[in-house]
């Protein structure tokens, strides 16, 4: 497992424009984008013992991060 955080524009880097575009006019969008960030912080954060927690909470955050990468990608995919 690598300890690399999961950003965005990284994930989706041919869709960089497009996240860009819908952070600015979509408000939706934006929080969506704002609670992944968190998440993921959180997630890179757990995994190098920054701020450990018990492995059950690592997985949800997770799962967390998860669905809401899909939720934004179906956005962006759109």
């Amino acid at each position: 497992m690598t300890h690399t955080p999961h950003e965005l524009a990284e994930e989706f880097p041919d869709r960089a424009a497009r996240i860009r575009e819908l952070k600015a006019t979509n408000p939706h969008f934006a929080r969506l984008m704002e609670e992944y960030h968190e998440v993921n912080r959180a997630v890179h954060r757990a995994e190098t013992n920054v701020e450990p927690t018990d492995p059950r909470h690592e997985t949800e955050l997770r799962k967390r991060r998860a669905r809401l990468k899909d939720e934004l990608w179906r956005m962006l995919a759109a």
